[in-house]
């Protein structure tokens, strides 16, 4: 691929899309889609407002649109033999001698992140339509396409890892940037990997089985393939891809048992296991197979079952056997607790697909924890690489950034904060959900009526949130809004007055009318004090949380903090953060996971 010109990447790709319009078409059309009671809407459809979620959408935005691409594309030039300009980016991104896993990580991956900051790019310019992102992305598509050869894969240690995530960076760039080569690219690419792929989606068990020059090379994660492979089937690649997907999909060892409620996730590794449900659902959404619909409800539930009160998971990247002591055993022993932007994007992937092929809002409940309690409070990448990787959960916790630069979680952070908008809004059959509560603005087109939606909110700082609707005709429809499984008391009125509909807890508020533009909605939540113990094994070891956040404890601590003390927590003041309790001889500071910077606190009490 190397020797192809310009020129004779471009006819190729014309040619190979002629292709696809002959002989895939009439079987994309013959699929039909499961019906669901959600659906995503466009990027462009949802605008962020000012918030902390639009700080950290555009921090990313802006440093990876600033990162020069001669330096984005060094190590695919490196590896095949190519005049390489541009500085190193470092860390795990650039090949170095230095690497010998797992005492020296430098040169882990090289561009094992590049597909991921190209996706992030592509997500941005699908949001803000700013032509300097779109022209970076086609850029880099082109850059990344001259230096395709197999010579890169050649004692790679993860092929299945780095050519997944630059396949979702290539469909993502036609799908989102409009770029007119990227599925002609993308398969070229998936030639020059093919060879370094496994036969099927191997366990690190069966990895570890191989000959392996060193131990990185049992780490590689052919199971987690088939998601963008059958994306980009959806999205008019080729027949070939949906094969692909259907010889990755890990069965034996992890979606039949799962299916048929077996918990298979003790030891396995935790971020990549959540990772592949998300190729469980595409499974049942293109292939329609229930089994693997059961696979990722009945893994994400497990996923519960060991979850922190955060909704982070996973410590030391690993999932623990819930009959033990492991996860308690964790507040004492590490500090890697959750790993945060990889695991939130795969969090947020698979219950906004869960959420729309159910329609149940406890997903939705599990996107706000962890929207609230752990991605909002990450540190932001510098523009060196250096990044935050993992929240710390032990007994005397603080937060850090990472030893290597450019790890995994610097490029699954840009493309979660670009999700932001698509996770708040869904769209239904007969109108509009809201399932994340922020400052924001949703259009869309309902009927014969152009309609707009702006929310305007404090929360989780108060549960009170504010909708102003805006149509250019009366036109009626259903707003659902959700009611989290916490509220246990929840007020919404349309213009001033009560409205007559039910807002239990754990369901969403269907408001059915025909609206008028300058509506108003006002949903009122209480956000009580509550108590969350770690699991069932040890429910006096518990965490404190008002409504949707959780609370830490600020160290020093002088005293165990008994049941009554913290759940007479009060608030600073109506517009602060921070919580205090009174022990009679002290007082604990307490502040949600976000507004800790340097001070060292603790997220769990024993009573």
């Amino acid at each position: 691929m190397s020797s192809l010109t310009r020129r004779t990447l471009l006819r190729s790709t014309t040619a190979l899309a002629a292709t696809r319009l002959v002989t895939t078409t009439p079987f994309l059309r013959a699929l039909q889609p499961p019906s669901t009671p959600f659906t995503t809407l466009a990027y462009s459809q949802v605008q962020l407002l000012p918030s902390p979620l639009l700080t950290q959408f555009n921090h990313n935005h802006t440093l990876f649109l600033a990162l020069d691409n001669d330096r984005l594309l060094k190590p695919f030039r490196q590896l095949t033999g190519q005049p390489a300009p541009g500085e190193n980016m470092g860390g795990w991104y650039s090949p170095s001698p230095d690497f010998d896993p797992p005492k020296n990580m430098t040169g882990y991956m090289p561009g094992h992140s590049f597909g991921q900051y190209l996706s992030g790019l592509a997500r941005a310019y699908a949001i803000t339509g700013d032509k300097p992102t779109q022209q970076k992305v086609h850029a880099l598509v082109r850059g990344y396409a001259a230096t395709i050869s197999p010579k890169f894969y050649a004692n790679y240690d993860l092929p299945c890892y780095t050519s997944d995530k630059t396949t979702c960076g290539l469909i993502d760039a036609h799908q989102f940037a409009a770029d007119p080569i990227a599925l002609g690219v993308l398969d070229h690419a998936t030639d020059a990997v093919l060879s370094y792929l496994p036969d099927h989606a191997l366990t690190r068990d069966e990895m570890h089985a191989r000959p392996h020059p060193n131990e990185a090379f049992t780490w590689d994660e052919p199971y987690t393939l088939p998601e963008n492979f059958y994306l980009a089937y959806t999205r008019g690649a080729g027949a070939r891809y949906r094969t692909l997907a259907q010889r990755f999909l890990q069965n034996d060892t992890y979606f039949t048992p799962l299916a048929e409620g077996k918990n298979v996730l003790p030891g396995q590794h935790a971020y990549s296991h959540v990772n592949a449900l998300n190729s469980a659902m595409q499974a049942y959404l293109v292939d329609g197979s229930a089994t693997h619909l059961a696979a990722a409800r009945n893994g994400f539930r497990f996923v519960q079952q060991q979850s922190y009160a955060t909704g982070g998971w996973g410590p030391n990247e690993g999932f623990q056997n819930p009959a033990s002591d492991d996860l308690a055993k964790s507040l004492e022993h590490t500090h890697n607790s959750f790993e945060t932007p990889c695991g939130a994007y795969g969090h947020f992937k698979i219950a906004r697909s869960l959420l729309t092929v159910t329609g149940d809002s406890l997903y939705g409940d599990s996107m706000e924890t962890v929207l609230y309690n752990t991605i909002l409070g990450a540190r932001p990448i510098q523009p060196s690489g250096v990044s935050f990787y993992y929240a710390d959960y032990n007994n005397d916790a603080h937060k850090s950034d990472y030893e290597q630069k450019w790890p995994c979680c610097s490029g699954t952070f840009p493309q979660l904060t670009a999700d932001y908008g698509i996770s708040t809004y869904l769209r239904s059959p007969h109108g509009l959900a809201v399932n994340l509560y922020h400052p924001s603005r949703v259009i869309w087109r309902q009927g014969s009526a152009n309609v707009s939606l702006t929310q305007q909110t404090a929360y989780p700082l108060n549960g009170d949130i504010a909708f102003t609707l805006h149509t250019d005709r009366a036109e009626r429809f259903t707003l659902q809004l959700r009611i989290p499984a916490w509220a246990t008391n929840a007020r919404l009125t349309i213009n001033g007055r009560p409205a007559n509909t039910p807002t239990l807890s754990g369901t969403w508020a269907t408001l059915d009318r025909t609206w008028q533009s300058g509506d108003r909605i006002e949903l009122s939540l209480d956000t009580p004090l509550r108590l969350i113990p770690l699991d069932d094994h040890h429910p006096n070891l518990v965490a404190l949380a008002a409504g949707p956040v959780v609370l830490f404890a600020l160290q020093p601590q002088s005293t165990n903090l008994s049941r009554q003390q913290l759940l007479a927590a009060e608030r600073l003041t109506p517009s602060s953060p921070e919580w205090r309790i009174s022990t009679g001889s002290d007082t604990v500071r307490l502040l949600p996971y976000p507004s800790i910077t340097t001070e060292r606190y603790r997220l769990y009490q024993q009573t």
